[in-house]
């Protein structure tokens, strides 16, 4: 019976989603509690806890974000391309709210007088973030109406906003980083409730995910149109409205990421905010079990630790001394090992090694 046991709970486990990301992510905290002294040690300093590991938690963040909503696209048998300039246009949209006088607003009585004031905003922050979600929704939409409605290829669609989306960024801004003072606007990104406040914007944006996925008849009818959009059409199911919330909905993700990465640095940068981030999103997608191009089952939980593998990996290289140069080089090693780990001949080996392991404990 016992044996019996053993060999459901290692069959469970090997078919889980959660089983590579985990195991990822246990290799490498591993690694950093043999090579990097000191690693897990936390602190707290003026009601704050910090350490490296809440480093890697407050830094994951914005991956975090996207790969959420890019779990709901790559579900639908999509991608998108363009949640990194999405970032950078939402970005940009909040702090021209915030300081419109680089681009030559005129603003009543002397405008050096708010130079550095924390309090300083043009327009409300609650309305700057609102704004700022709903451009970022609105891109999200565009993207959907391509695939959805056009017809065209997700990644032909996404590649137009993945390149025309910095240069609506600039020209938002006139091609002008403009620093926030704003504390309010700052307190997104940098803000500490003994943990950073972003971790608990992402825990949440995670649950409201969660619930309309899996509480709701939501997430069946992404998986139905991922697996097969025509079998789903003749069971009333209208795919147009699925691709088209989530590709929404991932353009509200980035919009989210966008708040909490142009907080965290008080500086708009169309050129560099969100730069490459898509890839991250999909990297973490991929290492939490939901297939690319496949669509289908997906796991918002998977996803979630294939954020946390990537910025392990990064915190840990940048630990022991790598060149962040090299850190794409890494990223495409794990790339390489994860695209191994579920091809159909790896699993098909795992299976036939766990056969035998089971039959010579039985045997036995």
């Amino acid at each position: 019976m016992s044996a019996l046991r053993s060999v459901f709970s290692r069959s469970r486990l090997r078919e889980s989603r959660l089983s590579v990301p985990i195991l990822a992510l246990a290799v490498i905290l591993l690694f950093d509690f043999v090579f990097v002294p000191g690693f897990f040690n936390l602190e707290i300093r003026d009601g704050h806890l910090f350490g490296s590991l809440v480093d890697i938690l407050r830094n994951s963040t914005p991956t975090v974000a996207l790969a959420i909503g890019m779990t709901l696209v790559i579900a639908t048998g999509g991608v998108d391309l363009s949640v990194g300039a999405i970032m950078a246009i939402a970005a940009s949209v909040a702090c021209i709210l915030i300081d419109p006088r680089i681009v030559g607003l005129n603003l009543q009585g002397d405008i050096t007088a708010v130079v550095g004031d924390p309090t300083y905003s043009f327009v409300p922050i609650p309305i700057v973030i609102v704004a700022s979600l709903a451009v970022a929704v609105v891109c999200g939409l565009w993207n959907g109406v391509l695939v959805s409605f056009g017809r065209i290829q997700p990644m032909v669609a996404t590649l137009i906003l993945m390149i025309a989306g910095r240069g609506i960024a600039q020209l938002i801004t006139n091609s002008i980083k403009i620093i926030i003072f704003n504390d309010s606007f700052a307190f997104i990104g940098n803000g500490f409730i003994v943990l950073p406040f972003s971790l608990f914007i992402v825990v949440a944006l995670f649950a409201g995910a969660w619930l309309l996925t899996r509480r709701t008849a939501i997430g069946l009818f992404v998986e139905s149109v991922g697996i097969s959009f025509r079998a789903s059409l003749y069971s009333g199911i209208n795919e147009k409205r699925i691709k088209l919330f989530a590709y929404a909905f991932c353009g509200f993700c980035a919009g989210v990421a966008a708040l909490i990465a142009v907080s965290s640095i008080r500086t708009s940068d169309a050129n560099q905010i969100g730069l490459y981030t898509e890839l991250d999103a999909i990297l973490a997608v991929v290492i939490g079990g939901t297939v690319l191009g496949a669509g289908g089952r997906f796991s918002l939980l998977g996803s979630l630790i294939g954020a946390l593998v990537i910025q392990a990996t990064q915190t840990s290289m940048y630990a022991i001394g790598v060149a962040a140069s090299a850190i794409t080089a890494v990223k495409a090693v794990m790339v390489i090992v994860v695209i191994l780990l579920y091809s159909q001949q790896v699993q098909d080996l795992g299976r036939r090694i766990a056969g035998r392991l089971a039959r010579r404990q039985a045997a036995a």
